[in-house]
């Protein structure tokens, strides 16, 4: 089996097209296990009946933790683009967090400040190799911007916990408590 196409199938089910797969996302994001577990079998794309088991595996395995199971319901935890707002609950975040983009985007960010774009919530990094890893989905050589998050929410911003504890989540992020981390070679 090839568990990290699958990891893919599923987090792009939860976080982006669950009704496309028959899916009905509750409040904080949670389908039945069985109910995704029947999705993702239906059409027979795997050479085997994926189980349960095998979506432990991918939870148990993966570097990127997408995937939250528990009391037999599944979630994506973070990286949402559907409909609906997904309720995360509120986290005092380290005083610093960081975030991963490209040279184009940083002089619109560090101007109108970080937004969710097409996402439903600002994703932060809790360190600068989380966030470079992030930013090289953009571009080569990213730039790294630095989070005054202790200021921010000091200020009223309010973070969410991701359940992945090197990713921090807000809903927007002023150009304020923004500052671009030092390249180093």
């Amino acid at each position: 089996m090839d568990y990290i196409k699958l990891s893919k199938k599923i987090s792009h089910m939860l976080r982006h097209a669950p009704l496309k797969y028959g899916l009905e996302l509750d409040n904080d994001g949670f389908v039945p296990v069985e109910q995704l577990l029947g999705a993702i079998n239906k059409n027979g794309e795997y050479s085997v009946t994926v189980t349960s088991d095998d979506i432990q595996h991918i939870i148990d395995t993966s570097d990127k933790k997408r995937l939250e199971m528990t009391d037999g319901k599944i979630r994506a935890l973070y990286g949402h683009t559907v409909k609906g707002r997904i309720h995360m609950e509120t986290v005092i975040p380290p005083d610093i967090l960081y975030h991963g983009t490209s040279h184009k985007a940083c002089i619109k960010i560090m101007t109108e400040g970080l937004k969710p774009m097409k996402r439903q919530y600002v994703h932060l990094s809790s360190d600068i190799d989380t966030a470079v890893l992030v930013g090289k989905r953009k571009e080569k050589c990213p730039i790294i911007l630095t989070v005054d998050a202790k200021r921010a929410s000091a200020d009223g911003v309010i973070f969410y916990s991701s359940g992945y504890d090197k990713i921090i989540l807000a809903d927007f992020i002023p150009s304020e408590y923004l500052s671009i981390e030092e390249q180093k070679s």
